[in-house]
């Protein structure tokens, strides 16, 4: 008898602790998981898949100083979803940041402008306000919001008290609205100081059918859009991102951009190099399944335009940066794909940028890229935006003026050069 009540009970015991693992496994989600937990109130098939990202980094001058503010951000999401939760970082903060108020609403843009009815509160463990740790992120809770693909996604921020160090995304190429008090739930807000960045706010994540995989585009200013049209979604990762939604069959796949202008590979500069952040930038994104990698050109470049050599690298340093990715990604069952670097320089405005020598190694990894068997594939950028004429030159088609950075037609021409046989 005894035996069989201990027997009883200690089964009772680890079935409870099963299902509280099971729970937090739900809440907390997996960095490396291919797919994320079904999204409370979501259909039993659903999991929670990335569908918009900005990659935080450090706050960069002139600081953007919050306190006792509303911020309102509007972000445009890949897929839609049933349910959505917002995603918010303090991981550069010197101090707690306390988010005294957060709202969730569709744009009625241009502008801050929400549309009506479309406004919802956000909560934090059911709770309207959240303090996040020094170093540290957060997810609200899942609101029921029917987001259709390519949404204009709005979300407003109070801060009461002072912030400190501002997690960012400098080059956002997107306006960013400040204005005094908790105007979490204006219908709009006239006369608000703007700046172009991300503040705090750094993704959202749909409920999506099972099956559904996300495309990280990991890289610098060439991904993050530096150079395109403020506002108007034109990075290549936006475009992309419309083309997905108009293929025929297969899974669902949303794009997230991961990145940040004057990043480098393997070194700090503008935000973490992209070998520090690849866990929190990529492996982290629920639902990822593929990965496009366009970086390099800062690392050849930088360390003569900012007179930095103890910090110059070689196309064999690349390329074994490069192979510690397509290891990291491979082995959570992440496609990759690596962009050959298009053409840069000379670049009067930044002297030393450009050299000879840099050039060379430029070329040494896009021929690595074309030709290695460890990737999974490769997108010809390069191919893409050079000069037909010169091909060590950007096509002037295609070239912001600076010989480095490109134009809205260039980053349409770079989407168009990813082959959607790569997905299937």
């Amino acid at each position: 008898m005894f035996f069989s009540m201990r027997f009883a009970a200690v089964s009772r015991e680890l079935a409870g602790r099963a299902a509280l693992a099971i729970l937090c496994a739900a809440l907390i989600g997996s960095a490396a998981a291919p797919a994320a937990a079904a999204p409370r109130g979501g259909a039993a098939t659903d999991v929670w898949a990335a569908t918009w990202a900005a990659s935080p980094e450090p706050a960069h001058a002139p600081a953007v100083e919050l306190a006792g503010q509303t911020v309102r951000q509007v972000a445009r999401i890949s897929l839609g979803g049933l349910y959505v939760r917002a995603r918010f970082s303090n991981e550069f903060g010197d101090q707690p940041l306390t988010i005294g108020a957060a709202h969730l609403g569709l744009s009625a843009g241009p502008g801050a402008a929400v549309q009506p009815g479309s406004d919802h509160p956000l909560t934090f463990g059911g709770k309207t306000s959240i303090t996040i740790p020094p170093g540290a992120r957060v997810l609200s809770d899942p609101v029921s919001v029917n987001l259709r693909p390519l949404s204009s996604v709005v979300v407003s921020l109070y801060f009461p008290g002072p912030v400190g160090a501002v997690t960012e995304n400098f080059f956002s190429m997107q306006t960013a609205y400040i204005a005094a008090g908790n105007q979490t739930a204006a219908p709009d807000l006239p006369g608000a100081a703007t700046v172009t960045r991300r503040l705090i706010f750094t993704g959202l994540d749909v409920s999506a059918a099972a099956g559904t995989r996300v495309l990280v585009a990991l890289g610098d200013s060439a991904t993050g859009g530096f150079g395109s049209t403020l506002d108007a979604n034109h990075r290549w990762p936006d475009h992309l991102a419309e083309r997905m939604l108009a293929r025929r069959g297969g899974a669902p796949i949303a794009v997230v951009n991961a990145g940040i202008g004057g990043n480098r590979l393997l070194h700090d500069f503008f935000g973490p190099n992209a070998l520090s952040r690849f866990d929190r930038d990529v492996l982290s994104q629920p639902s990822v399944g593929y990965l496009i990698v366009l970086i390099g050109i800062n690392d050849f470049g930088l360390p003569g335009g900012r007179n930095l050599p103890a910090e110059e690298v070689s196309a064999d340093d690349v390329i074994a940066g490069f192979h510690q990715l397509v290891q990291r990604a491979n082995s959570y069952g992440i496609k990759v794909f690596f962009g050959t670097i298009p053409p840069f320089g000379p670049i009067p405005q930044r002297p030393g940028f450009y050299s000879d020598a840099a050039e060379l190694k430029r070329e040494t990894v896009n021929n690595w890229i074309r030709t290695n068997k460890e990737a999974q594939g490769y997108v010809d950028f390069e191919a893409a935006v050079r000069d037909p004429k010169n091909p060590k030159r950007l096509s002037p088609t295609f070239d912001n003026g600076d010989h480095l950075d490109i134009n809205d037609a260039g980053f349409q021409a770079m989407s168009d050069a990813v082959p959607m046989r790569l997905f299937e």
